[in-house]
């Protein structure tokens, strides 16, 4: 069977070989006291063990390989930090290691004392074809252990997520609010027109609408017409109007409109067009100036819903999806699905990035209630956890799961998942 070093590492860690009458490859007796911490950095796998050879107690490092001659293949015998392993564990022994004083490096091989259902175990994740690696057993393992390393993997998430605020933070010169303004930018393109509602909201800044406070024409002109859409010849009155404002502000302001060809409309549901999710920014924009503040400020779930509720969408778009091209009526506001991905992505991710970035743990907890407030979300990826037995009821737990097969079961990391280790262990 062939398997990665980090194999070993596992069984060695959580001792899950044979241990009675161990013995070194040249028949010395061996008993493990500590099996020593792993090593994060660079050096030897595991640091401070303390092991016994023939009666005699050793404290210091452990180096783990499948092969005994990857110790020469990795030329550890040239590293310094080497010096002070006091035991070699391997799966296959195929030479004498000798250290830098010439001495005989004393050897553990494994080959023969790993029980043959952790073998088996761990193949069975390994090479499963299932939509996730342990499909089939997930659904018996103790929901104790599942709910716990879910909340690790959440809090991995956001972390890895705070850190892309924290990048554009440090573009916008510390400015949270106008952070939070991209980032929201962000949520309004759901996805499939994401990139273009970014490059938009970095040609428009909440400087400029603060200008504007109060009117709402001109905050939909610059975005319209900064998105691209008033490149074009209108018949109704309101469009007009638009165009005519922006070319104004335009030649105010030296603004240069983004590429039209970004926005995406293809395959998709009228009520997620660009057109009508720029109205309702816009909208936003105009109900609520300095946002980030208020999200701040506001602890009641039902509060953070009202914030994005009641938009004063221009009343063109109660018949429209796109200019020029008349509709039956439209509903004008976000639906509750729309505002939980926006309080998912964005609210709940600056609560916990400020949180972090702030020293203010308060704020991270809140993050969590919102997300355990929230109903779970649907899509195929939650749906394939939730078939094979794992329960999801809110976006604290589908977050997760997201997570969990992002960096965990794509990669098959079963070695570094609670989950994984669990069934490995049965």
């Amino acid at each position: 069977m062939r398997f990665p070093e980090e194999f070993l590492h596992f069984v060695w860690q959580f001792r899950l070989y044979h241990t009675l009458q161990l013995e070194t490859v040249d028949g010395e007796p061996l008993k493990i006291l500590n099996c020593g911490f792993p090593n994060k950095n660079a050096g030897p796998d595991f640091t401070n063990a303390k092991i016994s050879i023939d009666g005699t107690t050793w404290v210091g490092q452990v180096e783990v390989h499948l092969k005994s001659s990857d110790w020469n293949v990795h030329r550890h015998q040239n590293d310094s930090a080497y010096e002070n392993v006091v035991l070699h564990v391997v799966w296959e022994h195929d030479i004498a290691i000798t250290r830098a004083d010439g001495t005989l490096l004393p050897t553990l091989s494994l080959k023969d004392k790993i029980p043959q259902h952790l073998l088996e175990n761990y193949e069975g994740l390994i090479a499963s074809k299932n939509i996730f690696p342990c499909k089939q057993q997930i659904g018996k393992v103790d929901s104790f252990v599942v709910n716990g390393f879910l909340a690790r993997v959440l809090v991995e998430r956001l972390v890895q997520k705070s850190e892309e605020v924290f990048a554009c933070l440090a573009q916008l010169n510390g400015n949270w609010d106008e952070t939070f303004y991209h980032f929201m930018a962000k949520s309004f393109g759901f996805k499939v027109n994401a990139l273009p509602m970014q490059v938009l909201a970095q040609s428009l800044s909440q400087n400029l609408f603060a200008k504007y406070k109060g009117q709402p024409l001109q905050i939909e002109a610059l975005i319209f017409g900064q998105a691209g859409f008033l490149n074009q010849s209108f018949e109704d009155n309101y469009p007009k109007q638009l165009k005519n404002e922006y070319a104004f502000l335009k030649k105010k302001y030296g603004l240069k409109p983004i590429d039209l060809s970004l926005w995406k409309f293809l395959r998709m549901r009228p009520q997620n067009f660009p057109t009508l999710r720029l109205a309702q920014f816009a909208a936003l924009i105009v109900k609520s100036s300095h946002l980030f503040s208020k999200v701040l400020e506001v602890k009641n779930v039902k509060e953070l819903h009202l914030l994005f509720e009641e938009l004063p969408v221009n009343p063109y778009w109660q018949k429209h999806y796109h200019f020029n091209k008349e509709a039956e009526k439209v509903h004008l506001q976000l639906g509750k699905s729309s505002i939980d991905n926006i309080l998912i992505n964005t609210v709940s991710l600056f609560l916990f990035a400020y949180g972090k970035y702030t020293g203010q743990a308060n704020f991270q907890t809140r993050a969590f209630y919102l997300l355990e407030s929230i109903t779970a979300e649907k899509n195929a990826i939650v749906t394939s956890y939730i078939a094979a037995g794992v329960v999801a009821d809110n976006a604290y737990q589908t977050q997760a799961l997201l997570q969990l097969r992002k960096d965990y079961c794509n990669a098959k990391k079963c070695l570094n998942c609670g989950i994984g280790l669990k069934i490995l262990k049965k």
